[in-house]
């Protein structure tokens, strides 16, 4: 799981039709590290917003937060970080 920043929605008008229903959002990498910095599209399942710092799961873990593996999504917000008891999470 990654640590990330939501910074904007993104609208796709055409896409997989499984992909039909889902929010998309542009996340940011945060709390340090190699990926630091890395912006991915997220599906995101809890209603977070612009803004929010959330914990992103990635691959297959993602996949299931989704409901189907067979989904292509390689990145889903499970959850909105409330504090970060001073790790480096910015």
């Amino acid at each position: 799981m990654l640590t990330a920043k939501l910074i904007d929605n993104i609208w796709a008008t055409r896409k997989a039709e499984s992909l039909n229903g889902l929010k998309f959002m542009m996340a940011e990498v945060i709390g340090g590290g190699p990926e630091h910095g890395k912006r991915m599209v997220v599906v995101d399942i809890i209603s977070a917003g612009i803004g929010d710092r959330v914990i992103v799961a990635t691959g297959s873990s993602a996949r299931r937060m989704v409901g189907d593996d067979s989904i292509p999504v390689d990145a889903a917000v499970v959850g909105i970080i409330d504090e970060d008891c001073d790790y480096g999470i910015e």
